[in-house]
C-alpha cells in the first residue's frame, strides 16, 4: 500500500497538535515527536485506522532524535511510499528580553530547540530519504519575527531567521539533485496558542511589543490554530509548494482560499 508518511514534531499541543489531527487519514502514516504524547490523539488515530506513532523526547538534546528518525526511515520500503515529510514544527520563546540579561543556559536551550534540532533532523533525515524516488518535503514553521526585528526578541528572532536562511541554503542544494527534496521555511501568522499568551503575559520593559500583541488578541486578529493547522497543511499540498524557499501565509490566503473553492 502505499502512503504518504509525515514527521511533525511538537505535536502535543497548539497548531501542532491540529495538524496531526488534520492528518490523521487512511492513506497516512504519521509519526510525532514532542516532549509529551497524547492519549487522545492516539484514540482519534485508532478510531481512524490510521497508523500512527508518538515518540517522547527532549529536543534540547536533539542527537540522539535525529540518529532514531534516520533509523526509523530507513527500514521502510521506500518502493511502497508515495510521499515523506517532515514538518519541523516544535519551538520554544526562551526568554523575550534583552539578550545581556537572559541566562546562558536559557540561551542553549532555545537555540538548540528552535534551530539545531530542526538542522540535526533535516540533516538526518535527508540522508535518509537521498535515493528516494517519491516526493519528499521539508516543512519548516518560521516566524514573522524572522524578518521584523524586535527589542527583547533576539533569541527567538534569531533562531527563526536561522531556520530561514538554513532552508534557503539547503534548497539550493537539493535543487541540484535530480530527485531533490522541496525545502519550505513558513510562517504561519499570528495564532492563539501558549506561545501568544506567553508573548502577553511578558514583561513590558523587557519586551516592548507586549502591547502589540494584547492588541491583536483582543482586536480578534489571531487565528484560531485548527485554522492555522489547516492553512499551512493546505499550502504543503499545493502545487506551488516549493517554488520559494521562505514564505509567509498571510501572503498565501487568497491563493489557498481560490483552490480550495476551485
Amino acid at each position: 500500500m502505499f502512503q504518504h508518511i509525515y514527521i511533525l514534531t511538537g505535536a502535543s499541543k497548539g497548531m501542532g497538535l491540529e495538524m496531526a489531527r488534520q492528518l490523521l487519514k487512511a492513506s497516512n502514516r504519521l509519526l510525532c515527536i514532542s516532549r509529551t504524547t497524547s492519549q487522545p490523539l492516539a484514540d482519534e488515530a485508532e478510531r481512524a485506522g490510521v497508523a500512527l506513532e508518538q515518540w517522547s523526547a527532549n529536543l534540547a538534546d536533539p542527537a540522539p532524535v535525529a540518529q532514531s528518525l534516520a533509523a526509523w526511515l530507513t527500514a521502510m520500503e521506500p518502493a511502497q511510499v508515495a510521499s515523506v515529510t517532515l514538518i519541523n514544527n516544535a519551538g520554544t520563546l526562551g526568554a523575550m528580553a534583552p539578550l545581556p540579561t537572559i541566562a546562558p543556559d536559557i540561551i542553549t536551550q532555545a537555540i538548540t530547540v528552535d534551530l539545531i534540532a530542526p538542522l540535526q533532523l533535516m540533516a538526518s533525515f535527508l540522508q535518509a530519504t537521498s535515493a528516494w524516488q517519491s516526493g519528499v518535503n521539508v516543512l519548516n514553521i518560521s516566524s514573522g519575527m524572522s524578518q521584523r526585528a524586535m527589542a527583547g526578541a533576539a533569541l527567538y528572532g534569531a533562531a527563526k531567521a536561522g531556520m530561514d536562511q538554513l532552508s534557503r541554503c539547503v534548497a539550493l542544494d537539493e535543487a541540484r539533485r535530480s530527485a531533490g527534496a522541496r525545502i519550505v521555511s513558513l510562517a504561519p501568522g499570528v495564532i492563539d496558542t501558549d506561545m501568544q499568551r506567553e508573548l502577553r503575559n511578558g514583561n513590558s520593559v523587557l519586551f516592548p511589543d507586549r502591547e502589540r500583541y494584547i492588541q491583536l488578541q483582543a482586536t480578534g486578529a489571531l487565528t484560531s490554530p485548527s485554522e492555522a493547522a489547516r492553512q499551512v497543511l493546505a499550502y504543503l499540498h499545493h502545487p506551488e509548494f516549493g517554488s520559494e524557499p521562505v514564505v509567509n501565509i498571510v501572503g498565501k490566503r487568497d491563493m489557498l482560499k481560490a483552490s480550495i473553492l476551485a
